[in-house]
């Protein structure tokens, strides 16, 4: 009798337990789709090769000025000789500035108010450095500097003289006209210089078809 009668419970024992069983499986179904759609949230990475986007945060202020005495922002366009190409990766070749059109001798400005990071030589050619507020630092050459380092200049103030290229030593770089750069401080993230500008379209133009001057500023009205 007392065998019989455990039978019915060991019976009912393993029932239950296969119920436990299943209950458990359809749970873990259930739950594990909902933890699946909720992913880590792992901080984002640049793909290999490409730069991470810019931080709106370090946008250049777009109040500069055309480093040529007199050259509006909207004339800028016609005297572009070469843009800039700036690559994604800084062993790469490729153009970190802009050329604009002028003759040796002609004068040339901060494009905005800052303090002379650099005025010198390097590998013979003559460079002017300005830091500015925001970080950004924008570089002039081949240029003769008339300003000293730790100088503060105003936007638009004359910070030197176009050098004559053909003048310089054979290490110096050679570019049409003033090179005219930009950058983030002392690192290698460059900036297409003519973005500083605002919104003046640019179309490059054969040589011959610029003078080689800047036109003169526009006269004084005088009250009579």
């Amino acid at each position: 009798m007392c065998e019989l009668w455990r039978r019915p419970q060991s019976v009912v024992g393993k029932s239950a337990w296969i119920t436990v069983v299943a209950v458990l499986v359809i749970v873990s179904n259930v739950i594990a789709p909902v933890c699946v759609a909720t992913p880590f949230s792992a901080p984002a990475r640049a793909a290999p090769g490409l730069r991470p986007a810019q931080n709106p945060a370090r946008s250049p202020v777009r109040t500069h000025q055309v480093p040529l005495p007199g050259v509006a922002r909207g004339e800028v366009e016609r005297l572009v000789l070469r843009g800039s190409d700036i690559p994604e990766e800084d062993w790469k070749p490729g153009h970190r500035g802009v050329d604009l059109r002028a003759a040796p001798g002609q004068k040339i400005a901060a494009s905005r108010g800052g303090v002379v990071a650099f005025a010198g030589v390097v590998a013979g050619t003559p460079i002017v450095s300005i830091q500015h507020s925001d970080g950004l630092r924008t570089t002039y050459e081949p240029v003769h500097a008339t300003v000293a380092v730790g100088q503060h200049v105003r936007r638009g103030a004359v910070i030197g003289h176009l050098a004559d290229a053909d003048a310089l030593p054979e290490t110096a770089r050679r570019s049409p006209g003033l090179s005219w750069g930009a950058k983030w401080g002392s690192s290698s993230s460059y900036v297409d210089p003519l973005t500083l500008l605002g919104d003046a379209r640019v179309r490059l133009v054969p040589p011959d078809s610029v003078p080689d001057t800047a036109p003169d500023p526009a006269p004084k009205r005088t009250s009579v």
